[in-house]
């Protein structure tokens, strides 16, 4: 069937059009995935290696320490309102990991370490998955603030806790040499 030049630029213009929405909709769909990953992947950019992988490791061991806090101690963490009791929870996990991470930049040398671009992007995108995972299934993050339906299939199922929170460790093991 013969069409026309302006047929033709119809379809062009409905293809652009549609594929520019969709696009639109997945960017602000996975926002959040997308900005944790680029704050990861700009960190282990400018930091180096060594630190990144200090960063990683120390994610682990503030979730360890904030795991282990004694039952008396977390009736001093505020509950109401949601914001408060979300902030405290998260706060108490930020200092662990910092202190935690502090200690671990000094023992992990990037000297001994190769980690290329590509296992930064996956190492990256696992760590963001880490988190997300944390405020999921350990943060009142559902009080706060509401995930995208996509994301929700991705982290929601407690099931996809445990890969999501042992993605990091096992790119560390098969992408850092």
């Amino acid at each position: 069937m013969p069409t026309t030049a302006l047929d033709g630029l119809a379809q062009v213009n409905t293809l652009a059009t549609h594929t520019a929405l969709s696009a639109w909709s997945w960017g602000g769909d996975f926002l959040i995935v997308i900005v944790l990953f680029t704050v990861f992947f700009l960190f282990a950019r400018y930091v180096g290696r060594g630190p990144f992988v200090g960063l990683l490791v120390a994610l682990y061991a503030g979730y360890a320490t904030y795991a282990a806090i004694p039952a008396a101690y977390t009736k001093l963490i505020p509950t109401a309102p949601p914001l408060t009791a979300f902030f405290s929870h998260v706060g108490i996990y930020a200092g662990f990991t910092f202190v935690a991470y502090l200690i671990l930049r000094r023992i992990v040398v990037s000297d001994f370490l190769f980690i290329g671009l590509l296992g930064f992007v996956f190492l990256s995108f696992a760590g963001a998955g880490f988190l997300l995972a944390l405020a999921y299934h350990v943060f009142p993050t559902a009080a706060v603030y509401t995930f995208t339906p996509a994301v929700d299939l991705l982290f929601a199922p407690t099931q996809y806790f445990f890969w999501w929170f042992i993605a990091p460790i096992v790119g560390l093991f098969f992408l850092a040499r």
